[in-house]
């Protein structure tokens, strides 16, 4: 019988299930993913991403916002210019991770 405790999964609630799921379904946008990696190891602010990714300016800035409301990226401002950066190491290691399991 203890041995059967042992192997029982502690299953979270529903509510943090739904967090979790959420916070994957925001790295599976491509676009996202892309921004991310150019973040992995710098702040830049809207235009600067859009030049560096080919895009237009007006995709970066909706794919920052929901980055930004998911709490992966974060910004500092300096005048009038944003800067956006990845919020925290658990995002490097998520993405670090991510390429580890495609790779193998």
């Amino acid at each position: 019988m203890a041995e059967e405790k042992k192997n029982e999964i502690c299953m979270p609630d529903d509510e943090f299930l739904f967090e979790l799921c959420d916070l994957f379904r925001i790295f599976g946008d491509s676009t996202r993913i892309k921004i991310l990696f150019v973040l992995m190891d710098r702040e830049m602010n809207v235009g600067d991403i859009a030049t560096e990714l080919n895009l237009n300016q007006s995709a970066v800035s909706h794919q920052l916002r929901v980055l930004k409301d998911a709490k992966i990226v974060k910004f500092r401002r300096d005048g009038k210019s944003m800067y956006y950066s990845l919020d925290d190491d658990h995002v490097r290691n998520m993405l670090a991770l991510g390429m580890e399991h495609v790779e193998e």
